[in-house]
């Protein structure tokens, strides 16, 4: 978790979710994005944030109570010539999804 790494979105007012993992362990992920939720707003921030690929249904997400908001956001691929970089599998589309804390 961190400030958001689009520009626009870095109001110092919302953290991002960046990765997550788990073993496998049932509801693990819907339990850590809780925790994520609830650590963000003990550190004064009012909202949270993280993004899946376009292709993920976000089951985890909607049930520790984020929202998914309408439309796709950007992906690509973040190779430039100033700064070369490997092609992810993950260049798609992605859905934001986010939880207000206030």
């Amino acid at each position: 978790m961190g400030r958001p790494v689009a520009r626009r979105l870095d109001d110092g007012k919302t953290a991002e979710v960046t990765r997550l993992c788990t073993d496998g362990i049932a509801n693990g992920c819907s339990f850590l994005y809780s925790r994520c939720a609830r650590i963000a707003k003990l550190m004064g921030y009012q909202k949270i944030i993280t993004y899946t690929l376009a292709t993920e249904n976000g089951a985890s997400l909607r049930a520790s109570g984020w929202q998914c908001a309408p439309g796709l956001r950007g992906g690509g691929n973040w190779n430039v010539p100033g700064r070369p970089r490997a092609d992810s599998r993950n260049t798609g589309p992605k859905r934001l999804y986010y939880k207000e804390l206030r």
